[in-house]
């Protein structure tokens, strides 16, 4: 499927400011990353902070191959470290979306926004895209749950 957007012939730059992306590292972690093409900088919210170096995050975003390929003005970036949220293992991907989610409609983010609290963030997620698909209300009575009471 091709997103609406992408056929749309909007102009990057132009039409689009803000490019929000959730990014896996090394199939291991994941972070959020925010481009904002008018400022040509790249702001990376990261929910365990532990996990990548500064080293391995300069090398990422500085690679001599991506110099060559790419002969336009570099992009910045920044590892946002104040006010970002941190989370257990195996909750980064769900606070990777909620980072995109606050940045994108902007708001801060909660302060039940915690490592208490990421099994009930990741329950809520789950939710709201169950309510978002499309027929998602035709499986509501697939458990037979109007049989529920018979063996009381």
């Amino acid at each position: 499927l091709i997103p609406s957007f992408c056929q749309s012939k909007k102009v990057w730059g132009v039409d689009v400011d803000d490019i929000y992306a959730p990014v896996n590292f090394k199939n291991q972690h994941w972070i959020a990353i925010w481009i904002s093409i008018p400022k040509r900088h790249i702001v990376v919210w990261d929910s365990i902070v532990s996990h990548i170096s500064p080293k391995e995050l300069d090398e990422c975003a500085l690679s001599d191959e991506q110099k060559v390929q790419y002969t336009l003005e570099p992009y910045t970036y920044a590892r946002q470290t104040v006010g970002v949220p941190q989370c257990r293992a195996g909750d980064c991907g769900t606070f990777t979306l909620k980072y995109i989610e606050c940045h994108a409609l902007g708001i801060e983010f909660p302060t039940a926004f915690d490592k208490k609290h990421g099994k009930t963030i990741r329950e809520k997620m789950a939710l709201d895209i169950f309510r978002e698909l499309p027929m998602c209300h035709e499986w509501e009575n697939q458990d037979n749950d109007e049989n529920l009471a018979t063996y009381d």
